[in-house]
């Protein structure tokens, strides 16, 4: 390795044939002077070679025609072959031809400028991406927000009608214990006056059987007749029949939300070849409505559109 770096540092410059040659041009395979190479990147068609240190590259051997052993110097355009002096007027005389340079350098040329333009468009593609992604995040932020709101409403809304239906269940229930609390104590008082009554035909057992004792017997048989036992009512009755509300039945009260998928040329490629829906009349559909009503199966990838 060292022997061939210092072969290829002592190499003297190929174009004045005076100065040492520490540098090497890639696209000449020529090694060159400072003041050489100067002049060699001031001409317009060699303004764009590379150049690297003689001390860095060790350059192979120019490429030689398999048929003749000549340095290749000329394109057969005809052909897209490299091809030596002695070719152009052999074997593939009266082709289209080309410098070897001038092509290589075109290639170079033209292999940067699509490069470029590619990169330039991956660059500005990524951007729209990322302002996209963050445009899809906002609104997918928008939506959960809403539907949190609407949750929110819904619950304060069932809080409400919960709080009502309650309230309502006292006030109803309140008038009808009230009913109740009212014949209890009616109830309590005829007892009350039975006990009373009963306590005094106690105490005139114990008197002695005159004319004194009718009157009160008497009299006593006219409270109790007044005495009146109210009968026992129906009895008020409470009771709740719950709906059997489903999931289905909550989802129904929230909205709807869409979610487009991301189409990518490819597929909207493949939409435009699907045939249109079948139909007994003409159906005028753009081409962005049309993208909506296409369903491709996660199972079997197959596409359909809607009827």
């Amino acid at each position: 390795m060292s022997s061939n770096t210092g072969q290829a540092a002592s190499k003297t410059c190929e174009i004045c044939v005076s100065a040492s040659g520490s540098h090497y041009c890639l696209e000449c395979e020529q090694y060159f002077c400072d003041n050489c190479k100067g002049f060699h990147k001031r001409q317009r068609g060699t303004k764009h070679h590379q150049f690297q240190s003689s001390s860095d590259v060790i350059p192979e051997g120019k490429s030689k025609c398999k048929d003749h052993n000549e340095d290749v110097s000329f394109v057969c355009n005809t052909c897209n072959v490299a091809v030596c002096s002695s070719c152009v007027t052999g074997s593939h005389s009266g082709h289209a031809f080309s410098k070897l340079l001038d092509s290589i350098s075109q290639l170079k040329e033209t292999n940067t400028t699509d490069l470029r333009s590619k990169v330039h468009e991956a660059t500005k593609n990524m951007k729209q991406i990322e302002e996209g992604l963050k445009a899809f995040d906002v609104k997918v932020e928008g939506i959960v927000k809403a539907i949190t709101e609407e949750g929110t409403k819904i619950k304060t809304m069932v809080d409400k009608c919960i709080s009502e239906k309650i309230a309502s269940v006292k006030d109803q229930s309140r008038k009808e214990r009230d009913k109740l609390t009212k014949l209890l104590e009616d109830t309590q008082m005829d007892l009350k006056a039975g006990r009373d009554l009963d306590k005094k035909i106690h105490e005139l057992n114990k008197t002695r059987n005159d004319g004194k004792m009718l009157q009160s017997l008497q009299k006593l048989t006219d409270y109790i007749a007044k005495l009146t036992i109210k009968p026992i009512p129906e009895f008020p009755n409470i009771q709740y029949t719950a709906k059997s509300a489903t999931d289905n039945d909550v989802k129904q009260l929230f909205g709807n939300y869409i979610i487009s998928e991301m189409r990518t040329q490819q597929t909207m490629n493949r939409e435009r070849e699907l045939p249109s829906p079948k139909s007994d009349y003409k159906q005028e559909v753009n081409p962005k409505e049309r993208g909506r009503y296409l369903y491709r199966c996660n199972k079997c990838g197959k596409e359909r559109r809607t009827d």
